[in-house]
């Protein structure tokens, strides 16, 4: 038995599915149309389906997120190597910021993608006039 809201029209698995596919840069609404121009600029119109995620605006949430899930990946992974391995701080110093970079380029795009969805799904704009 799944919960339900007390909202009426919350549908979990609509909001979900629209998340998932704009973690993949794809249109929330299709699946198949590219979500970004370039590395973060959304199209105006899907190409496949012709919805509008050009006038979601984000704002700093995007980068927030993904400050969160990078550092909750690399302090864990620093500390356990610290502990088993104790290397070297010229290995750390080249390693850890190496990578922190590496998550944050390859994550941004896709917790954007995936704040668009949900944005979207909800009929959300990120404007204060909506």
């Amino acid at each position: 038995m799944q919960p339900q809201s007390s909202e009426p029209g919350f549908d979990a698995a609509f909001l979900f599915a629209a998340m998932r596919r704009g973690f993949r840069r794809a249109c929330p609404k299709c699946g198949e149309g590219r979500l970004f121009t370039g590395y973060l600029t959304p199209r105006p119109v899907c190409g496949h389906c012709g919805v509008d995620t050009g006038q979601i605006y984000t704002a700093d949430i995007a980068p927030y997120f993904t400050i969160l899930i990078v550092g909750h990946l690399i302090v864990p992974a620093l500390l356990v190597s610290e502990q088993l391995a104790h290397p070297d701080m010229w290995l750390q110093a080249a390693i850890w910021p190496t990578l922190a970079l590496l998550l944050t380029l390859w994550f941004l795009p896709r917790v954007k993608g995936c704040i668009m969805g949900l944005m979207w799904a909800l009929g959300m704009r990120g404007h204060e006039r909506q």
